[in-house]
């Protein structure tokens, strides 16, 4: 079996974290336009092809599972952290979020028609992603899609000690080359149809990347 331990410090910390948190992270209509329009893509894409409901993995308090319900996409979002899932449903008491973890989802095979994992999984441990992934593979209907977007660097890992407005956490984060995500993604029989690096602005020090990726149709 994995050793999965690391969940409860991502769990303690987000909780611990989560009232600065909310206040602090950007809703999507004030993010740059790329990030944006990768968004609005993707809504687009698993709300087309209509193959069944999306769920937003790592959904914290919600902002981007909004976003895609007001997209007219049939969403849901689930989250590691009871206190980021507490404040989802007061923000947006016409959604469905629950407590729920990337490495085992309570979700029926194929019963997805597309997963949004948006700076959601940087905290898994590099070993661990294959776990995750398979999930992703297993949960997916064949035909539905993956955005995955998040920090990428040359695998660098970092053991913060606080965050979010100088609270606690002992979470780790691990950036890892593009090129190893999508390799990662191969390895659990993903489809990647499209990669987007973003370049660090001016007077910013990390790199974003997001993928797209699908489910094959079966033979």
């Amino acid at each position: 079996m994995p050793d999965l331990s690391y969940l409860a410090a991502v769990r303690e910390s987000y909780d611990t974290v989560a009232s600065d948190y909310v206040e602090q992270v950007k809703a999507p209509v004030e993010l740059d336009p790329l990030s944006r329009g990768m968004l609005d893509v993707f809504a687009e894409v698993v709300r087309t092809a209509a193959l069944g409901p999306v769920a937003d993995l790592g959904c914290g308090p919600g902002k981007v599972t909004a976003h895609l319900a007001e997209r007219h996409v049939p969403v849901f979002g689930l989250d590691l952290s009871p206190a980021m899932v507490r404040l989802a449903r007061g923000a947006y008491p016409e959604l469905r979020f629950d407590v729920a973890s990337m490495t085992s989802l309570p979700i029926d095979d194929d019963g997805l028609g597309g997963i949004l994992a948006y700076y959601s999984t940087h905290h898994t441990p590099p070993e661990l992603l294959p776990v995750v992934f398979g999930e992703f593979h297993r949960t997916l209907a064949p035909g539905g899609c993956l955005m995955l977007a998040g920090h990428v660097g040359t695998g660098q890992h970092f053991r913060p000690t606080q965050a979010y407005g100088g609270h606690p956490v002992s979470y780790e984060s691990y950036l890892l080359p593009p090129d190893e995500i999508a390799e990662l993604l191969r390895g659990a029989g993903l489809t990647l149809t499209a990669r987007l690096v973003e370049e660090p602005a001016e007077g910013a020090q990390r790199t974003y990347a997001t993928f797209l990726a699908r489910k094959p149709e079966r033979a």
